[in-house]
């Protein structure tokens, strides 16, 4: 996907999540925000796949545990939701891992639990 639609699809990704928190709120568990999240797309004509599984390498061999994303959108970005009390350097590398795993360009994290949510958005880009 190019550069353009990436950022396209990113601004409506955040969008839809700055409704799921403006409906929402901070406090609720990402199980609650990843449901609302996936209504919210789908309200807004996204494609979206939840909880997908994407196999780790290992030595060229296939680990048994899978990563699990918890959402791809339109087949190229990776959002990464959270609801915890500050974002940390730890799941920022995370989502550069399933980036990288993934074999994907650009993720966002999402992090609900605050009381402004630019404030809990982080872009990340997969520098392959």
């Amino acid at each position: 996907m190019q550069t353009k639609q990436l950022n396209l699809v990113t601004r409506r990704i955040i969008g839809c999540a700055i409704e799921v928190h403006r409906r929402q709120g901070p406090g609720l568990l990402e199980s609650v925000y990843e449901e609302a999240m996936c209504m919210e797309m789908k309200h807004d004509g996204l494609a979206f796949q939840r909880q997908v599984s994407v196999p780790v390498l290992y030595r060229n061999e296939k680990l048994s545990a899978p990563l699990k994303l918890d959402l791809l959108i339109a087949e190229s970005v990776v959002v990464d939701l959270k609801a915890v009390e500050s974002i940390l350097p730890v799941h920022e590398a995370q989502l550069l891992s399933y980036l990288r795993m993934a074999k994907k360009e650009v993720g966002l994290l999402i992090n609900f639990n605050v009381p402004i949510l630019k404030e809990g958005i982080r872009r990340k880009r997969n520098t392959f």
